[in-house]
């Protein structure tokens, strides 16, 4: 069915051969890509060579159920007369848009080189050059209004997943396939894949979303009621190339700055995914974390997830452990193979973080996430900057400066006197008030300690590939949100405070409804309720946490945001927040303490 709102659009560069791997308009056309052959990498190297023939179809017609046409580029065995089944690669980023084009704006190419790719492969897609040869096609599809295809390009909602239905079933016909369609990829090939598969097309048996976000209002652009352009004006310049134009999110917050009918198109529902999925995600993803763990949480069909200590690119095209683990996954629920995938790969495994130079502990196995003896402790602010273990009793304030020069963080810390594992979903409750304007924005950062008090971010990229010998030699200029990691967050508009407990997934998440706002008064002082994204941090003896709390502006100062913001001025800080803690005032963190190591 057609969705009832209209969506804004704006222009966006024309397809051009030469750019982002376009070489033109050429339906009807094969290619034969010969083992041992390369391509140009990065700075003049050579690309991996092909493992064996692969044909190449440009430009596969896909004609849609209004009419529409969608092109494809499709990738598959040569001379082979076996039926196999295809793997969807969804993105408006172009056919040829591939991690050699991607990666040199990127910091350090996120440590992968020209050596762990073909070039072939779709920018967040699997590469063709490892999968054809294990009796796979892969199917790299130019979305609505990329590339040639027909109309602008929509980012995800029901119209999208409609779109994915029909070409799953497409593909399944060809007289090549064998009637088996799975899923795969990352970001952007993750998030469509909860909204296509939600569609229930009979042919899609299974799915692998590598890091995918699941409610772009909640996840990414109006994360706890702030808006953030996210990385959307970087997509929109550098990568998304049509005839028509791309769905312009600005203008659609300016039109509906609370959550609506056109937001609600946004949030995949999981529930309806009834097949086999296998889930990549992380703590430090922007944008990904929580709808990762929420598909793992709403799936019905066999799942497993695994978090990853590696940036998500990093760790798609460099970690052999975890190709080879995706293929056995596809191998048995789409060449109904009896391996022992189902027996011997763990239901749930997660990354610890460490921090420093030192390397995130990986495929930790648990029972389940969050651990069900997770003892969750309350932590108040205290005086001195501390973090204890009973509420004060006599009341305090502390205060900063929302926005522009001035001390723009408050900060609490706790040191463990013995080794420690926060592992879950942690959140903050914050009585706060302003004199200054009738909203805030307001952050809540956990970052790690050192024994010395100074801060500890994660490297995600493993030392094995760093460009720098320590995290203390990183150059300023690639001190990227990208490269390091500084601790979960969590985010929230005051004036989107009010909470429908009985839609809450978690106690420690709590369901914000966005659908109206309650300004403040000056003086005003209200409760807030935070969720903080997942967290999963190990510490030494003498190590510790802080708790750092603030408007946003330099919180993070130590690194660069990888993305682009745009934020209307209506919903920007002004003034001194006040933080008030103590006497009647429970301002305090629950954080999640396990032992699994």
């Amino acid at each position: 069915m057609p969705t009832t709102f209209t969506i804004a659009t704006k222009p966006i560069d024309k397809p051009t051969i030469g750019v982002n791997g376009y070489d033109g308009f050429h339906p009807g056309k094969t290619t034969r890509l010969e083992k041992g052959s390369t391509r140009e990498g990065f700075a003049g190297e050579r690309t991996r060579p092909l493992e064996s023939d692969i044909l190449l179809e440009h430009d596969v017609e896909l004609v849609m159920r209004d009419g529409a046409k969608l092109y494809c580029d499709i990738y598959r065995p040569a001379d082979s007369d076996e039926k196999i089944p295809c793997l969807i690669m969804w993105s408006p980023y172009g056919k040829r848009y591939s991690s050699i084009n991607m990666l040199p704006v990127t910091t350090w190419r996120c440590g992968i080189r020209s050596s762990d790719l073909s070039g072939w492969e779709k920018f967040e897609g699997l590469d063709p050059a490892t999968w054809c040869p294990r009796g796979y096609a892969i199917a790299s599809i130019d979305t609505r209004g990329a590339g040639n295809s027909d109309g602008s390009v929509q980012i995800m909602g029901q119209n999208m997943g409609e779109d994915g239905y029909d070409v799953v079933e497409l593909l399944a016909k060809k007289d090549w396939c064998n009637g088996n369609i799975g899923m795969a990829g990352n970001s952007f090939l993750a998030i469509s894949q909860w909204h296509i598969a939600a569609q229930q097309p009979p042919s899609l048996k299974a799915i692998a979303p590598w890091e995918g976000c699941g409610d772009l209002f909640r996840e990414q652009f109006v994360r706890g009621g702030v808006f953030e352009i996210s990385n959307m004006d970087l997509i929109n310049k550098l990568i998304i190339k049509g005839n028509n134009g791309t769905e312009d999110f600005f203008e659609m917050y300016e039109r509906e700055p609370l959550h609506s009918p056109y937001w609600a198109d946004k949030r995949a529902d999981m529930t309806k995914i009834k097949i086999p999925a296998y889930i990549s995600g992380s703590d430090f993803s922007s944008i990904h974390t929580m709808g990762s763990i929420r598909g793992f949480w709403e799936c019905q069909g066999p799942k497993w997830i695994r978090w990853s200590g590696i940036q998500e690119w990093h760790d798609l095209y460099c970690v052999k452990e975890s190709t080879e683990e995706l293929l056995e996954f596809f191998d048995h629920y789409l060449k109904g193979k009896e391996n022992d995938f189902v027996a011997k790969t763990p239901k749930v495994r997660w990354a610890l973080l460490q921090g420093g130079d030192r390397d995130a502990i990986e495929n930790v196995e648990i029972p389940d996430f969050p651990l069900p003896n997770t003892d969750y402790r309350d932590h108040f602010l205290a005086a001195d900057g501390k973090l204890a273990e009973s509420a004060p009793s006599q009341a305090s304030t502390v205060s900063y400066v929302s926005r522009g020069e001035g001390k723009g963080v408050v900060s609490f810390d706790i040191k463990f006197d013995k080794k420690t594992q926060l592992v879950g979903i942690p959140k903050a409750i914050l009585h706060m008030s302003t004199d200054d304007h009738d909203d805030m924005n307001v952050y809540v950062t956990l970052k790690k300690l050192d024994k010395d008090g100074n801060t500890l971010m994660h490297q995600t990229v493993p030392r094995n590939r760093a460009w720098a010998p320590t995290q203390a030699k990183i150059e300023p200029k690639d001190r990227t949100s990208l490269l390091l990691h500084p601790g979960s967050l969590g985010v929230l508009r005051a004036s989107h405070r009010h909470i429908d407990a009985s839609k809450n997934v978690h106690p420690n998440w709590p369901w914000h409804p966005h659908t109206f706002e309650e300004k403040l008064k000056p003086g005003e002082i209200v409760r807030l309720e935070i969720g903080i994204w997942a967290m999963g941090w190990t510490f030494d003896e003498d190590e510790g946490l802080r708790v750092e709390i603030g408007g946003g502006h330099d919180m993070n100062h130590e690194i660069r945001h990888f993305s682009t913001k745009s934020v209307p001025e209506e919903s920007l800080n002004k003034g001194v927040h006040k933080v008030h803690f103590g006497g009647e005032y429970d301002s305090k963190v629950i954080l999640p303490f396990v032992n699994i190591l």
